[in-house]
């Protein structure tokens, strides 16, 4: 009950981190916390394998249907071996100056059977972190779609998250800096969105557009692949920020409550737009919206009330939507999949929008003592720029390496047969076979 108590304390402050060996507070096993932790792990791998997976996939040519496919899965599997290896310690390890955690022992060594992290086994815990830091890069894959060398992401997956990511989820969850001086991240608006969003608008302007961009139409191959996808973002989300409370308790319920909220105006927002601006509103602009509010909503789920969700969705919505027109038509960057658009500025929204719906006045779980909505917004000011500089630098540096190495882009004649064909020698569709 002790526990239980201080946990809800310092979850509302935006302080609970749990470190591989300096962090960890070992209680009695709570079932029920367990339970939905590990739901909620399923939950957020689902969104990757097959929800971005299957959104992604759709959005691009048949041509390339089963490269994305490819780089979501082999994501997942470079990711899991990192992890394993170092990524957990880099992350949640003792901290070393609040920038990076200790890396401790490979394969997960000093991990036994009753190892606690809470009131749930600490390999829940592992798994549930693990869920976050393989959806983050690929979210990343829809900037570059088409045209990547398949090597040259290989090893800017690898780079990326031991100089971004594991650094970066340290800072903020891990008992780093961030943490420290009152920075509300509460499911990865930073550690996910912003950094996967800036490394994306890095790699789209690095390798140039697709051919025929932007003068050629290019419409996804199939719609219906990418809906699918989207419902299944969608649901999975409630594992992603109703997780991240850690508990199954009043804190996962508000977080899942507000992030259906914000998903759901956030999409009708989008389309609201499209309907005055183009007279017609549509499927793609539906679901991309959706994905908008949940991105935005997620560094806030776990602070704000119904009230915050409904108008994060809104801003979310609105300035996600823009945002693509200003990427795409003013600055004419071919970010394919508007993944700098969506979750980038998506994520940075709701981190500064958090400063204003976390306050009681506004419906939220309210500020720290003595902490003013604008001494709130100063921080997460401070945090988010922190973020968006690192990762725009180190990504730049890494592409450029990589490119310098092994070479990042496809040869032209390639990106025109399709990568499907070219790299992994396989069809996503035997339409000749067909009687």
């Amino acid at each position: 009950m002790l526990y239980k108590s201080i946990q809800k304390y310092l979850l509302s402050f935006g302080f609970l981190f749990f470190g591989a060996t300096s962090a960890l507070i070992a209680q009695e096993l709570n079932s029920g916390d367990n339970a939905w932790l590990m739901t909620s792990t399923a939950l957020v791998l689902f969104m990757t394998l097959p929800g971005l997976a299957a959104f992604y996939s759709g959005l691009v040519s048949q041509r390339n249907v089963l490269s994305v496919l490819m780089h979501c899965f082999v994501i997942c599997c470079v990711v899991t071996v990192m992890w394993v290896l170092f990524g957990y310690g880099m992350t949640f390890g003792e901290t070393i100056g609040g920038y990076m955690g200790s890396i401790g022992p490979a394969f997960l060594a000093s991990v036994s059977l009753d190892s606690m992290a809470g009131t749930y086994p600490e390999t829940t815990f592992i798994m549930f972190q693990l869920t976050f830091a393989i959806i983050t890069p690929a979210l990343i894959v829809g900037a570059f779609v088409e045209r990547v060398a398949f090597k040259g992401l290989i090893l800017f997956v690898i780079g990326w998250m031991i100089l971004v990511y594991f650094p970066v989820a340290h800072w903020v969850w891990g008992g780093g800096w961030l943490g420290d001086i009152g920075y509300r991240d509460f499911a990865g608006g930073a550690v996910v969105h912003a950094t996967a969003g800036v490394a994306a608008i890095v790699f789209a302007r690095y390798l140039g557009p697709r051919k025929g961009f932007p003068r050629t139409p290019m419409p996804p191959h199939n719609l219906p692949l990418t809906v699918l996808g989207a419902g299944m973002l969608w649901v999975g989300w409630f594992g992603f920020n109703g997780g991240s409370a850690l508990a199954s308790d009043g804190a996962a319920s508000m977080a899942i409550l507000v992030t259906h909220i914000s998903a759901s105006v956030a999409a009708l927002t989008w389309i609201g737009i499209e309907w005055l601006k183009f007279g017609k509103p549509s499927v793609l602009g539906l679901v991309t919206g959706m994905v908008a509010g949940l991105a935005t909503i997620t560094p806030a789920s776990g602070f704000v009330g119904p009230l915050g969700g409904f108008m994060i969705g809104i801003i979310g919505g609105a300035g996600c939507f823009y945002a693509t027109q200003i990427v795409k038509r003013r600055f004419e960057i071919d970010d394919s999949l508007d993944v700098f658009p969506v979750h980038g500025i998506g994520g940075i929204l709701g981190l500064l929008f958090t400063s204003v719906f976390s306050s009681e006045q506004f419906g939220g779980l309210g500020l720290d003592e003595g902490v003013s909505i604008l001494d709130q917004l100063h921080i997460q000011l401070l945090g988010t720029v922190s973020v968006i500089v690192w990762t725009l630098i180190i990504s730049y540096v890494l592409i450029k390496l990589i490119d310098q190495l092994v070479g990042i882009r496809v040869s032209e004649q390639d990106e025109i047969d399709g990568l499907d064909i070219t790299t992994h020698d396989e069809r996503g569709y035997n339409l000749d076979n067909l009687r």
